[in-house]
């Protein structure tokens, strides 16, 4: 049975690294080894240690211990081996394209939904937990093979959701771009995540999780949106549970 957490973010305003998501990462490392494999491909314009560095002391403070995948020799051999894998965020294109280098995109998915390995991901990490990345908010600066990506859950997800428009900012609101993805693709819905919030997946259904800070600021600040062509969003009340089959995905 899928175990996984797709978190919207790393930060959550001044809060420092993963902070806000001790409780999110007790829920789903409960019943594990507490050991993480860290995949920190997602990592552009600093170093893989560097970024072990930064990602470490959060699992820390919840009892876990983190290795990065870096350190290992045969890469595919560490996600076999692995209880828990945790996929980093950063820009979504060079991570999809370093897994399929390193034949880790059907590894992953067959680990974590045939075999029980446990799924973290945030930000890009929970992108390519989707069936793609067509609704990343990052820049394409490669071209991986495919943007298919590992499909843990059967539906598109938008991280770092937030309403509106800046003060000054012309350019399309996320709004906007999802409504001009579920135009060009009328049979997917979109399930957009505000940032500090987490998709929790046990099997078939998923929940929302929320945290402190969100739930002061508000009954509805931690809910999710499902966007889909031509309709207003629904909402998904964050700690409600669902099917995961309610949100339409691609037809593979």
């Amino acid at each position: 049975m899928t175990n996984a957490l797709l978190m919207s973010s790393s930060r959550m305003g001044s809060l420092g690294y993963l902070e806000h998501a001790a409780p999110q990462l007790n829920t789903v490392l409960e019943g594990t080894s507490r050991k993480v494999l860290f995949v920190p491909y997602a990592a552009v314009s600093f170093s893989y240690d560097t970024y072990e560095d930064l990602a470490a002391p959060p699992f820390t403070a919840v009892d876990a211990e983190l290795t990065s995948i870096h350190r290992f020799d045969d890469p595919v051999a560490a996600v076999r081996a692995a209880d828990v894998i945790a996929i980093g965020g950063g820009n979504s294109f060079a991570l999809l394209n370093r897994l399929y280098g390193a034949e880790l995109v059907r590894e992953i998915r067959t680990q974590v939904t045939e075999r029980g390995t446990t799924y973290i991901g945030w930000s890009a990490g929970t992108n390519v937990a989707t069936p793609t990345i067509r609704t990343t908010n990052d820049m394409p600066i490669v071209e991986p093979p495919s943007l298919s990506a590992i499909g843990l859950v059967p539906f598109q997800i938008n991280p770092h959701f937030i309403s509106g428009k800046p003060a000054g900012h012309n350019g399309e609101s996320r709004e906007e771009r999802l409504a001009e993805f579920t135009a060009i693709n009328p049979g997917e819905e979109v399930l957009a995540i505000v940032e500090g919030t987490a998709l929790h997946v046990t099997g078939s259904r998923g929940t929302i999780l929320s945290n402190a800070a969100l739930d002061s600021a508000g009954s509805h600040s931690a809910d999710g949106l499902v966007f889909a062509n031509a309709a207003e969003p629904r909402t998904i009340a964050a700690g409600e549970s669902f099917e995961l089959s309610e949100i339409s995905g691609p037809v593979i």
